[in-house]
């Protein structure tokens, strides 16, 4: 009954919720979508990811030059206030992101590995830390406590500063909190590797290195409550809304869902989906919309789409996203509303899920042109596009004549890397590459690293998810044909293994490139430049880019 109510309360919350966007409660959809930039800045793109050349043809593109028309540019003062906002969150933002890109790097290479060992079964099968029950987990969550939750972090504390266009506040809490959530994923990766694991997906670390994550995940967040202070915008812009609630909702969930003595039996395996999905939903989901919300229209010089479209999105995901886990208990031991509730709520996020779709898709159409020149936009757009096939996706796969079928099956790990890594992980390299030469003050080393980087995560992805996609498909009829023995869904996978194995060796060939060129960035020997990297280009004026215009 308090599950119901809860549901109830959400439908009732998102009217009073949208009656009161219409009475302009919200502030005006002008005020809101245009907060992020500076006084005369619109129409004009701030892309440091990009070389030189790519960065003026993409001022050309987005600016639309009309003869005669109007110089657009940023005041002295805006661009030195813009460069002391990056430089205050600059120490915080580059720890986090340091160690976020190492532990993508060592999760990768342990997730090659326990793809392999699907196949392969007696490869490295020497040593107990390397068997598949211990590296398996070991690669999970190296890759989302150490590499996309600190990546998210990272981007959150830089965008802080920006958003609310002041310096950042309380950086040291960030520090001493990354620190001990770093340490806390060393000894959980540790604990398990020795064969010390709660057993429970996505909560496998040890009671210890759980508090370690609950208070980093606290001390993180605490800048933001302390910037937001002061603030010197009227109006808060929707990926503060995202950010704000992401950096609130984790500490809870993890500290729910490890509170010791409290969860057993069936009740346990109801809270394990509950967090298991809320961590997606809640943490990862609005941190990645965060980025996404502000790196597109920046880079584009142009507001979003539909600033109301946008609040709607934020608070659907809140009104409806935080009992979709109960899918994952079909068929188990679970009562049937319980499971009922679950599919109906995850019927609901299409909600939230085709706001942000038009909302990013029509901000972006008719300036495809962008992604030719813009890093950031090219991994992040692809980004948002597998944020849609990823939620549409998992509220088909909950109905229940899809989950028999798919349920303990590979394709359902197919649909979780599409929404972790087609879109999660996308968004964070694309916001990585926009980010670091604001912290560093200098280039990206090699363009060509990027792009290599980006079809080599491209192209495995894509090996990876139709292969385990289709794979799955076929080892869920086979397991429902009561006249094949249950090996026959096990032989039937075989290729597309192997076909995950391809697709999982490319990826880890892009994370290598991508970990050796943030590195040789962070330890170049080239000069720094003097304010952030090419802010000149802000304040070029029409007459300039018209000159090199395509």
């Amino acid at each position: 009954m308090l599950l119901l109510a809860s549901f109830v309360l959400s439908l009732g919350g998102l009217f009073v919720f949208i009656a009161s966007m219409t009475r302009g409660l919200f502030g005006t959809p002008e005020e809101g979508s245009r907060v992020i930039f500076a006084p005369d800045e619109e129409d004009t793109s701030e892309e440091p990811a990009a070389s030189p050349a790519d960065q003026a043809r993409l001022q050309a593109e987005m600016r639309g030059l009309a003869a005669g028309g109007p110089s657009v540019e940023m005041s002295a003062a805006d661009l030195a206030a813009r460069i002391k906002a990056d430089q205050s969150s600059a120490g915080p933002v580059l720890l986090c992101l340091s160690f976020a890109v190492l532990w993508l790097v060592l999760g990768s290479l342990a997730g090659l590995t326990s793809s392999l060992k699907l196949h392969l079964p007696d490869w490295l099968d020497g040593q107990a830390w390397l068997t598949f029950g211990r590296i398996r987990p070991s690669h999970l969550n190296a890759v989302i406590y150490g590499w996309s939750s600190l990546a998210g972090v990272g981007v959150a504390l830089w965008l802080i500063p920006r958003l609310l266009k002041t310096e950042l506040i309380g950086g040291r809490y960030a520090i001493a909190g990354a620190v001990l959530w770093n340490v806390g994923v060393a000894g959980g990766i540790a604990a398990i590797l020795s064969g010390h694991s709660s057993g429970l997906e996505w909560l496998e670390f040890p009671f210890p290195a759980a508090c370690l994550l609950t208070v980093g995940g606290a001390l993180m967040g605490v800048p933001l409550i302390l910037t937001m202070k002061h603030r010197q915008v009227k109006h808060l812009y929707v990926s503060v809304w995202y950010l704000g609630a992401a950096l609130l909702w984790f500490p809870l969930l993890y500290a729910v869902a490890n509170a010791p003595g409290v969860h057993f039996g069936v009740e346990q395996a109801t809270m394990n989906w509950w967090y298991g999905h809320n961590v997606l939903g809640l943490w990862f989901t609005p941190l990645g919309l965060a980025a996404a919300y502000y790196f597109i229209p920046k880079v584009l010089g142009t507001p979003i789409y539909s600033y109301n479209l946008s609040l709607l999105g934020f608070w659907t995901l809140a009104f409806f996203y935080s009992q979709v886990g109960g899918h994952h208990l079909i068929g188990g031991p679970v009562p049937t509303w319980l499971i009922t509730l679950s599919i109906v709520q995850s019927l609901m996020m299409i909600v939230p899920v085709f706001a942000v779709a038009v909302n990013q898709h029509m901000t972006v159409v008719g300036h495809f042109r962008a992604l030719r020149y813009s890093p950031t936009l090219r991994f992040i757009v692809l980004g948002a596009m597998m944020y849609t096939l990823a939620s549409l996706q998992g509220s088909i796969e909950a109905l229940r004549s899809v989950n028999t079928i798919t349920h303990f099956t590979h394709f359902t790990v197919a649909h979780a890397h599409l929404g972790l890594y087609g879109f999660f992980a996308m968004v964070m390299f694309g916001s990585i590459y926009f980010v670091m030469p604001r912290v560093l003050e200098r280039e990206w080393p090699h363009a060509a690293l990027i792009s290599l980087h980006f079809w080599l995560v491209v192209g495995g992805f894509a090996i990876y998810f139709i292969g385990l996609s289709i794979g799955g498909w076929l080892q869920g009829l086979a397991m429902l044909d009561a006249k094949q023995p249950f090996m026959a869904s096990v032989a039937v996978t075989l290729p597309y293994l192997q076909a995950r194995s391809l697709g999982g060796a490319l990826m880890t060939l892009g994370h290598l490139a991508f970990g050796a060129h943030f590195f040789l960035m962070i330890f170049s020997l080239k000069q720094r430049e003097a304010g952030a990297t090419r802010f000149g280009f802000l304040s070029m004026s029409r007459n300039d880019v018209s000159q090199v215009r395509l």
